[in-house]
């Protein structure tokens, strides 16, 4: 969506408050900004690549609830000294707090709320019990919400606007792609994607010689621990030589092997990927996507233990002969929101 506006509206200066991985916005954002680095939340905390640490991630959002008032003003400070126009929340309550300070309309642009998230864990986790209305309090002060596809949560946010997909689109076809990566031959590929927290120190199942070639996306840091011989290793040198994206090694591929997530899911619909999901532990969001998958793309579950235990061959195989959902979603979600954030300027 960054891309997007900036593409739309070169005139206008773009600011990105956040803490996230300097080097993820480096390779994502492609048009001028003015990087902020400031927390506006706390997020989530995993244990790996797989399970999230509930009760670590309670404790963190409470703690920054905790200061979040002051953190609000000071924020606000910041959007007036910047000019800011449109704070555009993906999907922080805080900035919405400061954005109705600063005087500024502010958006929440994501396919779910933390207040929901936070609902499900209060049962078990008493102690913060108060945690999501003081989160639903904040996000009150949107303007509008921009809900994206395999939703939740919005309860009060008083306009909700349903959105496209956002997802990240490769240019390039199968058949350049699957030639600058080295992919010989014809069997299907399987990408392994399991974030920033890679797949380290999980051992997959044996696949030397299965009907199905394994690409690997990270380093040696986050790359399983028995990677057959004949895998393809695309780290982010290499897809930097290459001159290649992310969302190209998924435009590549045959099968993406994942749990799902927003990102994940969108890239596979935007191009043309099939999706092997494994469980990813306790999380609101995850029994909303299961539930509409299929409406988008090919889809197969696999559980934890088979994914390092057993071959995937029947897995792989089903998938590529489920048929494609006979419609196929809009995938320009961030072209629509460019053109929104610009009209409201």
């Amino acid at each position: 969506m960054i891309n997007a506006f900036g593409a739309l509206r070169p005139d206008q200066p773009i600011h990105v408050f956040t803490k996230a991985s300097r080097w993820l916005l480096d390779r994502t954002i492609t048009v001028p900004v003015t990087i902020v680095e400031q927390a506006v939340d706390s997020g989530a905390i995993q244990r790996d690549s797989l399970q999230l640490d509930v009760p670590a991630t309670l404790a963190s959002a409470a703690q920054f609830e905790a200061g979040a008032d002051e953190a609000a003003v000071a924020l606000a400070r910041e959007f007036r000294a910047r000019h800011v126009q449109v704070a555009v929340c993906d999907a922080p309550p805080m900035p919405c707090t400061a954005a109705h300070l600063a005087g500024v309309p502010a958006v929440v642009l994501a396919n779910f709320t933390w207040d929901w998230i936070f609902e499900d864990f209060i049962a078990e986790h008493p102690a913060f019990a108060e945690l999501p209305a003081r989160l639903g309090v904040r996000y009150a002060r949107a303007d509008a919400a921009w809900r994206l596809p395999m939703h939740g949560g919005f309860g009060t946010v008083r306009t909700v606007l349903d959105f496209p997909w956002i997802a990240r689109r490769s240019r390039r076809g199968r058949a350049e792609l699957r030639r600058l990566i080295g992919a010989g031959d014809a069997r299907p590929l399987v990408l392994i994607s399991f974030g920033g927290y890679g797949v380290a120190n999980m051992a997959l199942a044996h696949h030397a010689g299965a009907p199905y070639r394994l690409v690997l996306s990270g380093g040696a840091e986050h790359s399983p621990t028995d990677a057959p011989p004949d895998a393809l290793h695309l780290d982010r040198e290499r897809l930097d030589a290459l001159g290649l994206r992310y969302e190209d090694l998924v435009a590549a591929v045959d099968v993406v092997a994942s749990k799902p997530g927003y990102g994940i899911v969108s890239e596979c619909v935007a191009n043309g990927a099939a999706l092997l999901y494994t469980d990813r532990g306790r999380f609101r969001e995850y029994p909303v996507m299961v539930d509409e998958m299929p409406q988008v793309l090919p889809c197969r579950h696999i559980a934890n233990a088979s994914l390092a235990s057993d071959r995937w061959d029947e897995e792989v195989a089903g998938l590529l002969a489920q048929p494609r959902p006979e419609i196929r979603p809009l995938v320009n979600g961030a072209d629509v929101a460019a053109g929104m954030i610009s009209a409201m300027l």
